[in-house]
This record gives structure tokens, sequence and C-alpha cells, in this order.
């Protein structure tokens, strides 16, 4: 249980280096290019310590499906970028992903 709380961890640093990447400008722009750097090294820094118990496919499938979602939810609040049906779709279909794996594969670590 405790790997998966770092993954999502890194989930949640990725959501917030991403989010950062936009309000960045292309990195002219100081505080919110740090955060992205941050971001970015505590997602990968958590991503790789779930590694040594939880198999790389799973825990990389998991790490970016539920970071799309959340970043197009941060889209959506943030930047009123609303998805459009066929994009709501494919999140249902990524999310559904997702639970196939963790539920029925024996791959995932439980």
């Amino acid at each position: 249980m405790k790997n998966w709380l770092i993954l999502l961890l890194a989930i949640v640093a990725e959501t917030i280096g991403t989010s950062a990447l936009k309000a960045s400008e292309g990195f002219t722009r100081l505080w919110p290019s740090v955060v992205v750097v941050a971001g970015y090294a505590l997602a990968f820094y958590c991503l790789s310590l779930t590694l040594k118990a939880i198999p790389i496919g799973i825990a990389y499938a998991v790490w970016s499906g539920v970071g799309i979602v959340l970043i197009t939810l941060v889209g959506v609040v943030l930047y009123k970028q609303i998805p459009d049906l066929p994009a709501i779709i494919g999140l249902l279909l990524i999310l559904t992903g997702i639970i196939v794996i963790n539920v029925f594969s024996k791959t995932s670590a439980h």
C-alpha cells in the first residue's frame, strides 16, 4: 500500500509540474519554471521508488493514465479547456484500462 501512496505522490507532483509548465511560458517566468523543475524531479524520484515493488509497465500505466485525467481536469478548471465528447470517451477508456489492470491483472502488485 505504501508504494501506491508514493505513486500517487508522483502523479500529483507530475500534475503540478505540468500545470506550471503552461504558466512558465516557455521557461521565461522564473517561479513557474522552478515549480516545473521541482515537480518533475519529485515525480520521477517517487516513480523510481515505486519500481522496487510495482512492475514498471503497471506503474507507468497508472502514473501516465491518472496524470492524463488529472491534467485534463486542471485544464478545465484553470484554463477553461473543455474536452469534447470524443476526448471524454477516450479519458473514460484510459480510466477503464487502469481499473482492469489493477482489479484483474496478476501482473499488478497488490
